[in-house]
């Protein structure tokens, strides 16, 4: 086969659907030297994202998301011959000269549109005529893929469930010598609560700010709440909230944090909260249990079935619920350590290598 990824987005972003195509391609090099890649990148981004001799990579000038992506793209691609192109990021040009796949992460546009900036809503409005324009779809939950029928209209056996997993260098570590690098590297002094996602509405922060605040009040606890991850949009409130709530000096935002500072915070956080409304599959419960970071995650959309008993699940707009769950983990050593232990046995559940291998039966049924 000769197989195209449109990895374009990974030069802008490095959250959740630039970090899904990458360690697909970095499976996709090691169990497969037959077929060839076509990895389509952006002009700026001068480094191969692949160097194996079955890789090749194609620059485009059509940046990801521009309002005439569907007039360029097809004509940048016109040239390349592939037997399949798969689109990560939703939408798939829509003239073409192969089959496509198109990976739909969640539909949370759909169901909380007023979480959208207006180009994010221009882009995605397309969805619709990306689900019936595409010759299959690959869904990374269940609950995605039900969102995707009710909201969409696509038949179920245009779908298929493929579920992601953690980075592999997310695990345990036996030597904290990193832990106190990545703390000193933060100026971190004492225990701390960790939150790690993009700051955006569907995220929930404002929620998780409010019960941080009732944790602090009501057990009286030493335990700072640190926030990786990069400002996305409407985030005003958040900021705002912090000070509201008189929390400057406890509630501390990190920016965008590397995947190696990243394991070093999993592994010294007391737990991760992830309060997200809304999450096609939820990566960072998953990455903090392969750490054995015991999780308080949302008990909606995707998380239950990503996390299992592995986590304790609260309401996303329970304030009270959210602090007391924080409070167990902090303060109940037999439960943290149940928890811990659940949490990497669910997390060794999910594996990069059988999504690939997954993902590469799909393309191999379409290029018959």
């Amino acid at each position: 086969m000769r197989i195209g990824i449109d990895a374009r987005l990974v030069y802008y972003r490095q959250a959740g659907i630039s970090q899904y195509t990458l360690r697909l391609l970095e499976e996709f090099a090691v169990i497969d030297q037959d077929d060839e890649f076509i990895v389509f990148q952006s002009r700026k981004d001068h480094a191969a994202l692949v160097n194996q001799p079955n890789f090749r990579r194609h620059s485009l000038w059509t940046p990801p998301h521009h309002r005439l992506e569907q007039i360029f793209l097809p004509l940048e691609i016109a040239m390349v011959d592939m037997d399949v192109l798969h689109s990560p990021d939703f939408i798939p040009p829509f003239r073409r000269r192969c089959k496509s796949v198109i990976t739909i992460h969640d539909l949370n546009f759909l169901l909380y549109p007023h979480f959208l900036t207006p180009e994010s809503a221009s882009y995605y409005g397309q969805i619709d005529q990306a689900v019936r324009n595409c010759d299959h779809i690959i869904a990374v939950s269940e609950s995605t893929k039900r969102d995707i029928v009710r909201l969409t209209g696509a038949p179920e056996n245009k779908i298929t469930v493929v579920y992601e997993a953690a980075n592999p260098i997310y695990r345990p570590l036996q030597d904290k010598r990193l832990c106190q690098q990545v703390k000193e590297k933060f100026n971190i002094h004492n225990d701390y609560i960790l939150f790690v996602s993009t700051i955006e509405p569907r995220k929930n922060v404002p929620t998780l700010l409010m019960a941080y605040k009732q944790l602090l009040d009501s057990y009286h606890v030493d335990v700072s709440l640190l926030l990786g991850g990069e400002k996305g949009w409407l985030f005003d409130e958040v900021f705002a909230l912090v000070e509201k709530l008189g929390l400057q000096g406890r509630a501390r935002f990190l920016g965008r944090v590397s995947p190696e500072d990243l394991l070093g915070l999993y592994n010294a956080a007391r737990l991760l909260v992830h309060p997200a409304f809304y999450e096609g599959f939820g990566l960072p419960p998953l990455e903090a249990m392969a750490c054995g970071t015991p999780v308080v995650a949302s008990n909606t959309s995707s998380l239950p079935e990503v996390v299992g008993d592995a986590a304790l699940l609260v309401d996303p707009t329970d304030v009270d619920g959210m602090a007391v769950a924080m409070w167990r983990l902090l303060s109940d050593e037999a439960l943290r350590q149940q928890m811990i232990e659940k949490g990497l046995k669910r997390a060794r559940l999910f594996s990069w290598r059988r999504a690939a291998l997954e993902t590469l039966e799909i393309y191999r049924r379409l290029a018959q």
